[in-house]
């Protein structure tokens, strides 16, 4: 901090302790905090509850002989073209417009004496600074750029990079390869219909079981992965004024019962608060959440920001809208429900810089605080320990491209804004945007830190949300086949192979199964000369492998999720899996059918319906421990 900088803050700390604005107490802790965290004094009360941010702003402009910003004032036409509203957007900016020879603009830091020269060199005239505290600033930027951010979040990717964007179903080759497909089966149906289906079913089989064998594999790999040392460790201490400003997007719609729990897991999260942008995400027309919101006194670090109507609904776009004026060069979404690990932040924050510009996205863990609640969070807890406890981390070692899960991914900013951030038009906008990273280069890490949600006990809940998933993850996997070559290309065989899986695979087998269970049963039952037919030789067979080897594995796969996350309690739960296999067909149909009919639809997810008490352990929710370290999870399962 340079000496203009100290006097300036010294001076603005005795101009509100002269209006009687603060008291002696809190501006001392202020002096020490801003001394600590290098963020200007004025920010450092604000974010601490000390001062109101238009007595800084007017103690501001007292100090320096300027006026404030009247929000009132804002001119209807200020920018002369797309690229000149660009650059006042990005610098946080609001132009006012010439007065008697002198531009005015509005900022929050009057004292960037660096920045005022560049508007100064922009426009040619002298520049007088107006003082606005940082919701002022904010609420005008959106009147200014609300039309622009709102077109930027629906069609930003779409009109980039057009393959990479769901806003279409199927390319033009896709629809005759697809028409082909079904026209050569009908045709090889009316030739020899016992073959075809012979062929058919064992083609189905074998899907089975590569993908059974392909999750058997990455489950070893994620047993035998080591994180990255800086990614496993507890950060070292670090120097808080170098901490740059972390942006916290959590989107919102109709969540009004997880309001208090949310303010909770914010207040707790140790990142300097005056360093901690934090977007409350809104729907226009969620007015429940939206009043609750506005009365729940929230602190000043975080601001409501209301998403405009528009089409397609959903989180990825009111993300979008929420990143455009986003002040942190790191960029984090947590839901409604969620409660990360109070040092999330930190150790991302260590990761990110111990690896390099090629990181470019940290994966946290995500667990349950309610595992206990039903036999339904039960076994939705084994698939999600299975899932961030070893198959990604898995996806990880070998190199493989990470389907990101929706909630705690942590990214460069930079590296979103070169990416056209999320596709609105995609239901599952985080394992698209997994791809797409990998498909860039960009690497992706799993850090052994856990944001606790609440696993959906409600059966209706659960197949809603469920079908979202697998209809997004046929979407994902829909725009990347657009190009199997290029794709093939960009991920290397290795990667193309294990996103066939991983995705595509994944949503077949959910797919096929009920087909497959009837098959079986027919074939128990009635041994007919149709199924004698089809279920001969090698499929009959295969058909047995299938049956036998996928069920063991699946239950396999959940046993080792139990003890991978430490809930020994709940691993004879997994032994009634295939059941809730039998739901995840279900809620996988109904993903595929809204596909021909809602493909873009967005199905909301009530929050809120797990205990109080069981909402309130973070760090220890009931029926489980934290995620275990590799050399840990080994000696247990020894």
């Amino acid at each position: 901090m340079s000496n203009d900088e100290r006097g300036a803050d010294a001076g603005l700390g005795r101009s509100l302790a002269r209006a009687g604005l603060v008291r002696a107490g809190a501006l001392a802790a202020g002096v020490r905090d801003h001394r600590r965290t290098g963020a200007s004094l004025g920010e450092t009360l604000v974010s601490g509850g000390h001062v109101r941010a238009d007595h800084v702003a007017q103690a501001l402009a007292r100090e320096h002989g300027l006026a404030v910003f009247d929000p009132g004032t804002l001119p209807d036409a200020p920018f002369a073209d797309d690229q000149d509203a660009e650059w006042y957007r990005t610098r946080r900016l609001v132009p006012l417009g010439a007065r008697e020879g002198v531009f005015q603009v509005a900022t929050a830091d009057p004292t960037d004496a660096t920045l005022m020269d560049e508007v100064r060199r922009r426009v040619g005239l002298p520049v007088q600074p107006l003082v606005a505290t940082n919701r002022d600033i904010e609420r005008a930027l959106h009147a200014q750029h609300a039309r622009a951010d709102l077109y930027r979040s629906t069609h930003r990717l779409a009109e980039q990079s057009p393959d990479d964007s769901a806003r279409r179903a199927l390319s033009g080759a896709q629809k005759v390869v697809g028409l082909g497909g079904v026209a050569g089966c009908g045709v090889a149906l009316l030739l020899n219909w016992s073959l075809t289906l012979t062929i058919l079913t064992t083609g189905v089989m074998l899907v089975h079981l590569a993908t059974s064998a392909y999750k058997l594999y990455l489950v070893n790999r994620g047993w035998r992965a080591a994180p990255p040392a800086a990614a496993d460790q507890a950060p070292a201490p670090q120097d808080e004024r170098s901490l740059p400003v972390y942006t916290v997007l959590v989107p919102l719609y109709r969540e009004v019962a997880v309001l208090p729990q949310l303010r909770r897991a914010l207040d707790d999260l140790d990142w300097p608060k005056a360093k901690l942008d934090v977007r409350m995400l809104l729907e226009e027309d969620d007015r429940e959440t939206l009043r609750a919101a506005r009365a729940a006194n929230l602190p000043a670090y975080v601001t409501l920001i209301v998403v405009p109507k528009g089409e397609p609904r959903g989180k990825p776009r009111a993300c979008n809208y929420g990143l455009a004026h986003a002040r942190g060069e790191y960029v984090v979404i947590f839901d409604a429900e969620d409660i990360p690990e109070p040092d999330q932040l930190r150790r991302v924050y260590a990761a990110f810089q111990s690896a390099g510009q090629d990181l470019g996205c940290v994966q946290c863990r995500l667990n349950f605080y309610n595992p206990t609640q039903n036999l339904l969070t039960r076994w939705f807890t084994a698939e999600y320990s299975l899932l961030f406890d070893l198959l990604l981390p898995g996806l990880q070692a070998a190199g493989m491209p990470v389907p990101l899960g929706g909630t705690s991914n942590h990214f460069r900013r930079s590296v979103l804004e070169q990416l056209g951030a999320w596709d609105p038009y995609n239901v599952t906008e985080d394992a698209d945007l997994g791809v797409r990273m990998a498909k860039r280069g960009v690497q992706t890490i799993i850090l052994d830190s856990t944001t606790y949600e609440e696993a959906n006990p409600q059966l209706g809940n659960w197949l809603r949300q469920r079908s979202r998933w697998v209809k997004g993850y046929i979407q994902t996997w829909l725009v990347h086949m657009r190009h199997p070559l290029a794709l093939w290309r960009a991920l290397g065989p290795r990667g193309f192979w294990g996103f066939q899986f991983m995705i595509g695979g994944t949503c077949l087998v959910l797919l096929l199964n009920p087909l497959c269970w009837a098959l079986g049963l027919l074939w128990l039952t009635g041994h007919t000369a149709v199924i004698d037919r089809v279920f001969s030789g090698p499929s009959f067979y295969l058909g047995g492998m299938a049956l036998y080897i996928g069920n063991v594995s699946f239950v396999y796969l959940y046993i080792a999720g139990m003890l991978a996350r430490g809930h020994h309690g709940l691993v004879k739960y997994a032994l009634l899996s295939p059941l809730y296999w039998v739901l995840m067909s279900a809620g996988a149909w109904k993903g595929a059918l809204q596909l021909l009919y809602r493909r873009h639809y967005w199905e909301k997810t009530r929050h809120g319906l797990a205990g109080v008490a069981e909402a309130r352990e973070a760090n220890a929710p009931l029926g489980g421990t934290p995620a275990l370290r590799p050399e840990a999870r080994d000696q247990r399962c020894r």
